[in-house]
């Protein structure tokens, strides 16, 4: 996150622009080339009636379905979407908490990137010292020169996307580069129970502001006698009694510590954060609750777009779980996936193009009780089947949206809607 500075107006005028990929991301990119008189051409892999209605209504020129090299003829600029592997012919509750924590402190903040909401769009609202809130994911890392972040937060790391970068040691690089271009007096904020995020800390000439759940930190937020605490200088500050934080799950306890670390690094006081957190909700697609039906709860987690998010997501609850999983899967092996459904689910529906070998996988493993579903409203049908009073059912993927639905949002979204059809009759 970084306070605003002050952009090139003429970063479009006259400019050739193709733009890759036309979600959220694309769609401000294009739009804001386009009102800075840059000429804008889309190329998306999708080919929707509804895509083709966006780009017709936006007045733009595109192609549908696929691209390739002679896209970029007569382009000198070129827009990638975080989504899209530019090797190729995309954490959220830190991310809207560190926002929440540092309004609550009387600054102004703009929240956005990965976690779904453009800035481009609302850049001319900006002014000097207001903050931006971004949360970049490692393509939108890999793609910038040298980002420079005044507070830079990482949470963890862990094998992602090993279909785009290949090896986890160049994952672990790219998100390195968070923290690796800052000044003295820049801060990096970093998991020390992470063997990953914490090596970092020799990798940046920022400030560390440690946080973690299992080991000691000298200067940064921890955990003492049941609070969370600020350590530093050789005082420590409590700031809110961990059984206080409104989110389920120890992964949540660590995002309210980063974002307690991102306050703490600005000068937000103790006292004030903690009432931030206390107040703060859910962000949707994140262990999202829907409502309960039939005596059980109905858990939105579409984000989970990875392996390592649904462990956390089967973590956060001590009830039984009726989960519902798959996706499109990005090069991870399903094995360890497989173990951990198995001992702790009760029972598993699975969707999407993984629905099939994961099935396999997770009965191997010992669980019984495994559908697979022919679609959304199959999965929905089932589950609430499987599902006793005062069971968990819980959508968390562990794969990407793309192989039945447009992205993690949309996916969500019809979720939602669909076990409210269902069931809310």
């Amino acid at each position: 996150m970084t306070r605003r500075k002050s952009g090139d107006p003429e970063i479009g005028r006259g400019r050739h622009a193709l733009v890759i990929g036309y979600g959220r991301s694309g769609r401000a990119a294009a739009s804001f080339i386009k009102q800075r008189g840059g000429i804008v051409r889309v190329v998306d892999r999708a080919d929707t009636p509804e895509l083709r209605g966006e780009l017709e209504r936006a007045g733009l020129s595109g192609r549908l379905g696929g691209y390739g090299p002679e896209d970029l003829n007569g382009t000198d600029l070129v827009v990638v979407s975080p989504g899209v592997p530019w090797d190729a012919p995309l954490l959220e509750t830190a991310t809207a908490l560190s926002a929440e924590v540092l309004r609550a402190g009387g600054l102004q903040v703009l929240r956005g990137g990965n976690i779904g909401e453009p800035v481009l769009d609302r850049i001319e609202q900006l002014r000097a010292d207001d903050w931006v809130v971004l949360e970049l994911s490692s393509f939108q890392l890999e793609s910038i020169e040298r980002p420079r972040l005044q507070v830079g937060v990482v949470l963890n790391v862990t094998p992602d996307h090993l279909d785009r970068h290949k090896t986890f040691e160049h994952y672990v690089e790219l998100k390195t580069r968070a923290v690796a271009f800052m000044e003295a007096d820049d801060h990096a904020v970093l998991n020390v129970d992470d063997p990953a995020c914490a090596a970092m800390q020799s990798k940046t000439r920022g400030q560390v502001i440690g946080f973690g759940l299992d080991r000691p930190v000298a200067n940064g937020v921890t955990l003492e006698q049941g609070w969370i605490v600020i350590a530093g200088a050789g005082a420590h500050q409590r700031v809110l009694p961990a059984a206080d934080v409104p989110l389920p799950g120890d992964h949540n306890l660590s995002n309210v510590m980063a974002a307690i670390g991102v306050g703490y690094s600005v000068g937000v006081e103790p006292e004030t954060m903690g009432q931030a957190v206390r107040r703060f909700k859910a962000v949707e697609h994140r262990l999202e609750p829907i409502g309960t039906f039939a005596g059980a709860r109905w858990y939105n987690d579409s984000k989970a777009t990875n392996p390592d998010s649904t462990y956390k997501a089967l973590a956060a609850f001590r009830d039984p779980i009726v989960l519902i999983a798959g996706g499109r899967n990005k090069g991870i092996d399903l094995e360890p996936l497989a173990q951990a459904i198995a001992a702790r689910a009760v029972a598993l529906v699975t969707i999407g193009e993984t629905g099939e070998e994961l099935a396999q996988r997770v009965r191997a493993a010992g669980l019984h009780e495994v559908q697979p579903a022919s679609d959304l409203t199959d999965a929905v049908r089932k589950a609430a089947a499987l599902a006793k009073p005062g069971t968990v059912v819980l959508l968390s993927p562990a794969f990407t949206s793309f192989d039945m639905f447009r992205d993690y949002e949309d996916r969500g979204r019809r979720f939602k809607a669909t076990v409210v059809a269902e069931l809310g009759r």
